[in-house]
């Protein structure tokens, strides 16, 4: 009697709330993309597709890690300073879409693929690449890699980030 119950009842029920949790989160992104533009979806989801890319970028590129210098150096700045460390220090800040906190977009609080190649939402459904920045230039570094922040910090800029 007890499988009859669960065959009957429990197991259509369970795959229809697994389906309909499928059918009804895909489109919010969608929608979500309509009124806001491309999403960023955080560099984990550039992984499975450029597993060479990621496995370089995450061990060589410094900015794959660079919310770690925002919290080094958190103690001694005013809440202010720290929202200014964030336009270079995560991915998306202040854009649609991109980081807001720690607690709301932890998977974007590093400077991320999407930084250089643009909003990942619509190429991580599809392999189409005409949704990202494929060829980068110099100037694409320059929204962080001012000269200013270049003497401040001592850092030199390295187009391909260690990631190509």
């Amino acid at each position: 009697m007890h499988s009859s119950y669960f065959g009957r009842f429990f197991l259509p029920t369970l795959l229809l709330a697994i389906f309909a949790g499928i059918y009804l989160c895909q489109p919010v992104s969608f929608a979500l993309e309509a009124e806001q533009g491309p999403l960023y979806v955080g560099s984990l989801a550039c992984k499975d597709c450029h597993p060479h890319e990621y496995g370089n970028f995450v061990s060589y590129a410094k900015k794959s890690h660079s919310f770690q210098s925002i919290e080094r150096l958190r103690k001694g700045l005013s809440s202010e300073e720290i929202e200014q460390c964030y336009s270079c220090h995560t991915t998306g800040y202040g854009k649609p879409g991109g980081f807001v906190s720690l607690e709301k977009t932890p998977h974007l609080k590093n400077a991320g693929c999407e930084v250089c190649h643009g909003p990942g939402g619509e190429h991580s459904r599809s392999p189409d690449t005409g949704s990202i920045k494929l060829k980068l230039h110099k100037e694409d570094c320059e929204e962080c890699h001012i000269s200013d922040r270049v003497n401040a910090f001592r850092f030199k800029p390295l187009i391909h980030g260690g990631a190509h």
